[in-house]
């Protein structure tokens, strides 16, 4: 996993809600009557990734998680949120994990949130700092990792 960049992962994770989908073990049914939420983090996921990644692009910032960082990007969803495609990633595993409506389907989002918070996120955060040393401080001290 050492160089697997994030949309990797999550279409990984995302395709192996498929079989889950598929066979719906009705032992581990979230909601009986299948009224799962999924819609919500599905408009927010898109939302937020599409956002962020077309800011990405008007900025011509670097997206690639291993690459050195050409600019930081303080405005548009990153004043929100330092990592917002790894929000919107998640709340997309996390709309697919509600679709399938099978408790073990949230082991995705998990899968994905644990990764971004102790492999991803700090290896872009040390990148950052010897990039941009105090500007990226100030900003990782005034906008929050996730919301």
């Amino acid at each position: 996993m050492t160089r697997m960049i994030p949309p990797v992962l999550f279409l990984i994770l995302l395709a192996a809600l498929a079989p889950l989908y598929v066979y719906h073990p009705t032992t581990l049914v979230m909601r009986s009557d299948a009224a799962m939420p999924w819609d919500v983090p599905l408009a927010l996921g898109v939302t937020v990734l599409a956002w962020a990644f077309l800011h990405f692009r008007n900025k011509d910032a670097e997206i690639h998680t291993f690459k050195q960082p050409k600019a930081l990007i303080t405005d548009g969803p990153f004043r929100f949120s330092r990592n917002p495609m790894y929000l919107g990633f998640f709340l997309l595993l996390l709309a697919a994990a509600f679709f399938v409506n099978t408790w073990c389907a949230l082991l995705a989002p998990l899968a994905f949130l644990l990764a971004a918070m102790f492999w991803y996120i700090p290896h872009e955060e040390r990148r950052m700092r010897s990039s941009f040393g105090a500007a990226y401080d100030d900003y990782a001290w005034t906008t929050r990792r996730w919301i």
